[in-house]
């Protein structure tokens, strides 16, 4: 048995009206006789994404038993019966068709005990359990063995026996795969085979390993139907889609953006499954902190979004979404920083792409802003150490009108008098809007044709960025020359 880590109710940054329980169909009736249980309610839960959820709580009948039963059907995945107080709990499988039956078990061995009337694809899962753990105890057996070192002859035959065991268990896989097509038992276990990565011959050091790494790449998803929707309500499909997502591809806003792509289109079949994680993913860019990341909101955004495929948004979220996207396509990584006019103490102006310089850091502040004061002898620290390694910093104070005398008394109070400062009190550039400046402190670094190099960082972190981007721009020309 396990335990229930968390009942949560599911929250989105932007949510969405969701696709649950089908209206139509004969319904479902599931008793449950559990030996050694001594409470009087049994909570029916579920699987969705990557969370846990409870349906259903009933209370024990005069016989003893716990009926669960609803009018029309549920929708097919993995299903929890949830022992209060402590909140243990076993799995079964609820398919089209299969959601009239009765189970038993006892408490003190729910998987060795299970027993099914009326839902055969659940006894061939607990039976194939059941093998599993045999088969498992006697490699473990094995493994023990050929740890504490063996001779020759031993070893070879401990070898043999694990290969047989890997056998059996494959072939007794297949067997359920084959016979049993369509059913969700079939879909569960062949899902969880792992995929064959070919030894590449010939090949070796870190060929082999990029070889292996694509295939197992290409291969991912080979046992697992993306499509079917009974997928959603299981424990596994989130952990291996976001393994795929995180672990498997390079970690570059455009790389994970083509690899949610891949999962997404694979889902648009099972539109419940691709609701719910291109809503999912769509919400992590919106609130990651990893530099770069907006590049995969916009992505989604403009795909899904802008294009009516998320249908079920509602239009003033909708709206929302879009003014995002909009907001932050222009400033994406590698995009030309938009030109400002702003003006100098003197009243002078100057334009952000007239500053000539290898790297310029564009920084947004205000005088009352906590975390500006804070950023402040951060910034000083950084300036000093770059002014003069080719590093120019644009700082423009994001008051207006009344409030910017104070911008400059800031400035002489803290003895920063040497960045290059500059003001917009009527916000003629429309500064505000073309950095989607909703808060300070905001900093760019742009290198000197005023492309974005990176962005949104903290200034205590400015230094060690500006060093990195420096290296690389030192081994690109070194490699150029």
């Amino acid at each position: 048995m396990m335990k229930l880590l968390r009942y949560v109710t599911f929250l989105f940054l932007f949510s969405c009206p969701l696709l649950l329980w089908a209206q139509s169909g004969p319904g479902y009736e599931i008793a449950v006789q559990l030996d050694g249980f001594e409470q009087d309610e049994l909570y029916l839960g579920y699987y969705y994404g990557n969370k846990q959820f409870l349906r259903d709580t009933v209370r024990r009948r005069d016989d003893g038993r716990f009926v669960f039963r609803g009018e029309d059907e549920l929708p097919g995945g993995v299903y929890l019966a949830v022992m209060p107080p402590d909140n243990q709990y076993f799995q079964f499988l609820l398919d089209k068709g299969e959601q009239e039956f009765s189970l038993q078990a006892s408490t003190a061995d729910v998987t060795g005990s299970i027993h099914f009337e009326g839902s055969p694809n659940n006894q061939v899962l607990y039976d194939y359990l059941r093998f599993l753990g045999e088969k498992r105890s006697a490699a473990e057996g094995f493994r023990a063995e050929l740890e504490t070192g063996t001779e020759d002859a031993r070893t070879e035959e401990l070898e043999a026996a694990l290969e047989a065991i890997n056998e059996e268990v494959q072939a007794y896989q297949e067997k359920i795969i084959a016979e049993r097509e369509g059913s969700l038992v079939a879909a569960v276990i062949q899902a969880n085979v792992p995929v064959f990565v070919p030894d590449f011959e010939g090949e070796e050091g870190e060929d082999l390993q990029i070889k292996k790494w694509r295939y197992s790449q290409k291969h991912y998803f080979d046992h697992i139907d993306l499509a079917d929707p009974r997928m959603l309500r299981t424990p596994f499909l989130f952990e291996r889609v976001d393994n795929y997502v995180h672990k498997m591809v390079v970690q570059h806003p455009d790389t994970i953006a083509q690899a949610i792509e891949r999962v997404l289109e694979q889902m648009k079949p099972a539109e419940e499954t691709f609701q719910f994680y291109l809503v999912h993913y769509l919400n992590e860019a919106a609130g990651s902190k990893i530099v770069g990341m907006d590049a995969v909101y916009v992505h989604l955004v403009n795909k899904y979004y802008k294009t009516g495929i998320a249908h079920w948004t509602e239009e003033e979220q909708l709206e929302k979404i879009l003014e995002n996207a909009r907001g932050l396509e222009p400033l994406l990584i590698g995009k030309v920083a938009p030109d400002i006019q702003v003006q100098r103490r003197d009243g002078s102006k100057i334009r952000l792409h007239e500053v000539e310089s290898p790297y310029t850091v564009l920084y947004f502040w205000r005088y009352d802003c906590g975390v500006c004061k804070k950023s402040t002898p951060h910034m000083k620290t950084f300036y000093e150490a770059f002014k003069d390694k080719g590093v120019a910093l644009f700082a423009v104070c994001a008051k207006l009108t009344g409030e910017v005398p104070e911008c400059w008394e800031y400035i002489d109070e803290n003895g920063i008098q040497d960045w290059l400062h500059a003001v917009d009190p009527y916000n003629r550039s429309g500064f505000m809007s073309k950095y989607y400046l909703k808060s300070t402190p905001q900093v760019y670094i742009l290198d000197e044709n005023k492309k974005i190099l990176s962005k949104r960082i903290g200034a205590e972190q400015l230094g060690e960025v500006m060093e990195q981007l420096m290296e690389i721009e030192a081994r690109k020309k070194a490699g150029e020359g």
